[in-house]
């Protein structure tokens, strides 16, 4: 693998996703670990490769990622955000269609706070 790589940061919810993509074969390493490891569920795999899909460089890049935060469907996203972000750098012509799966776009929901004197962050005392 050679070192010079496009870097990307991808967030969701509390996930942070640090992603490299270098020239390569296409392995995905999530935290030291391929990505059928990290994620066993394959809707996250698919949620995983959707970039590399739309850009149809998946056998031709090799993406590292360093996730931390939320849970495995946040850093799923997140990942997949980061991906997305570092395609961009790697080939600038992709972001119509990155932009048009959506891809590009921080989701910026977040859970909503408790507030006082309610039950949750909405929902009230049943009277």
């Amino acid at each position: 693998m050679s070192e010079k790589f496009e870097y990307g940061t991808g967030r969701r919810k509390t996930a942070t996703a640090r992603t490299r993509i270098y020239a390569g074969s296409g392995a995905v390493t999530i935290n030291g670990r391929t990505c059928e490891e990290y994620f066993p569920r394959k809707t996250l795999q698919m949620i995983v490769r959707q970039p590399l899909a739309i850009s149809k460089l998946a056998d031709k890049l090799d993406v590292r990622v360093k996730v931390n935060g939320g849970g495995v469907t946040g850093q799923a996203e997140a990942v997949r955000h980061g991906i997305s972000r570092a395609l961009l750098l790697v080939d600038p012509e992709l972001r119509s269609a990155l932009k048009k799966a959506g891809f590009l776009t921080r989701d910026a929901r977040k859970k909503e706070r408790k507030k006082y004197g309610l039950r949750a962050a909405r929902a009230r005392y049943q009277y």
